[in-house]
């Protein structure tokens, strides 16, 4: 398979997100030509913070591959890892990571900060902008369909987990 295809699998499990009203975000990781990890973000569904994609499938791909160190794999991202996620990323000293949408409001790879070129152990390669009109995409068509759902919630209801 191909950078194109790999991301194209990330894209896929980005639309199960959205199709589940999570943000559109799907991630892969690939050792050896093969996906040993899948994610997408499941933070709602979770009740959790630390559901992204990009940690299901670094968890994933460590189970996969029986051990932590992922220093064979390359991740591929539809949006430019979060800090916790490139924090991750460093920890599972993968040394590879592409991703398609730069995320101009909590991008760690280069967009808000750059972790991956700080005084870290490990540096990961970054490649941007595969199959970004895409990921983009994807996700305009996400907040533009929540932001038309949300003006027609009432103002106020009450906390149903109370």
């Amino acid at each position: 398979m191909t950078d194109l295809e790999y991301m194209d699998a990330a894209l896929e499990l980005a639309k199960e997100a959205a199709a589940e009203g999570e943000v559109p975000v799907g991630c892969v990781i690939v050792c050896d030509g093969r996906i040993v990890g899948r994610g997408r973000n499941r933070r709602e569904k979770g009740k959790s913070a630390l559901a992204h994609g990009e940690i299901e499938a670094i968890a994933e791909a460590c189970k996969t591959l029986g051990g932590w160190r992922l220093w064979q794999c390359t991740l591929y991202v539809t949006l430019e890892p979060c800090p916790m996620c490139a924090g991750a990323i460093i920890n599972a000293r993968i040394p590879r990571v592409v991703y398609g949408a730069s995320d101009k409001k909590c991008g760690a790879c280069g967009s808000v900060c750059n972790l991956f070129s700080m005084e870290f152990n490990h540096h990961p390669q970054v490649e941007v902008g595969l199959r970004e009109t895409e990921c983009a995409q994807l996700l305009t068509e996400f907040f533009q369909n929540l932001r038309m759902e949300l003006r027609t919630r009432p103002k106020w209801r009450e906390n149903p987990n109370r």
